[in-house]
Formats: structure tokens, C-alpha cells, sequence
């Protein structure tokens, strides 16, 4: 008899008008990008309740997802900006619906590495957009995985 262990993450990186997602593998050790949310919904409870619909579709029957990384958007001198606010009520929210724990982690030069990263492969800054926050994502949940103590 064989036991399958999975232990699955969702990073999210939180914007006005996109809201970009990651997932980890099942051995909590790598991140990939997964898709890209668009909403111009100004209530970030709202959007909480927007992406909770989608965090089914993101693991299959023999699979769990353990937490919620959001991405806490900081000054470079790791001061609170005018979006780290309205970021911690998306969590907040985000927790209270799905009943898993949220975590809020660094997302500090995410999306400048995920345009880094995008741009060796892809020349058209458009084409890179529509990619940008679900790497910026995968980029943020990547350092949350790293960071964790394996025992």
C-alpha cells in the first residue's frame, strides 16, 4: 500500500487591476506560474472572494492546499506603501473564506526579476505583460518555499 503526500501552496500577488497566481508542487519545493486574474474590483474583500472560487481548479482529489502566500507589496526601505493595506484586507479575507492560513511574504523587486525573466524569452512587452503577475507570483512564493524550515 503506498500513501501520497502532497502539500500544496498558492502564491498570489495581489494588484488593482490583475491578480496574478502560482502553485507550488506537491513536495512544496518548487513554484510555477499559473495564471493571470484581471478584476477592476476596488473592494479587496470582493476579490478575495473572487479568487477563493478559483482554488479548487488549483489541486485534483489526492492533493491539499496546506496556505495562501500573498505577496506584501513594501517600499524599498520596507515601509508600508499605499497598497500594503489594502493587501493585508485581500488576506485577511482570503483566510477567513477558505479557512487555510495565509501567509504574507516579501514581494519587494518580484515583478522586476519576472520582467527580467520574461524578457530573455519574450521581445514583445505586450505579450510579457499578460505573463508578468503570475511569475511575479511564482517568483514571491519561490522565496516563501525556500525560506521554509524542512524537517
Amino acid at each position: 500500500m503506498s500513501y501520497s503526500f502532497a502539500v500544496r501552496f498558492v502564491g498570489i500577488d495581489f494588484g488593482n487591476r490583475r491578480v496574478g497566481l502560482a502553485i507550488s508542487d506537491a513536495t512544496a519545493m518548487l513554484a510555477r506560474p499559473w495564471q493571470v486574474v484581471k478584476t477592476d474590483e476596488p473592494d479587496p474583500e470582493n476579490s478575495a472572494v473572487m479568487i477563493a472560487d478559483l482554488m479548487p481548479r488549483l489541486v485534483n482529489d489526492e492533493d491539499s492546499l496546506d496556505g495562501i502566500v500573498v505577496g506584501l507589496p513594501r517600499r524599498l526601505d520596507g515601509s508600508d506603501n499605499d497598497m500594503t493595506a489594502k493587501v493585508r484586507v485581500f488576506g485577511e479575507a482570503l483566510e477567513v473564506i477558505t479557512g487555510l492560513p495565509v501567509t504574507f511574504q516579501d514581494e519587494r523587486l518580484t515583478s522586476v526579476e519576472a520582467e527580467a525573466q520574461l524578457a530573455e524569452r519574450e521581445k514583445d512587452w505586450k505579450k510579457r505583460k499578460l505573463e508578468i503577475d503570475a511569475v511575479a507570483a511564482a517568483i514571491m512564493l519561490q522565496d516563501f518555499l525556500d525560506g521554509r524550515v524542512r524537517g
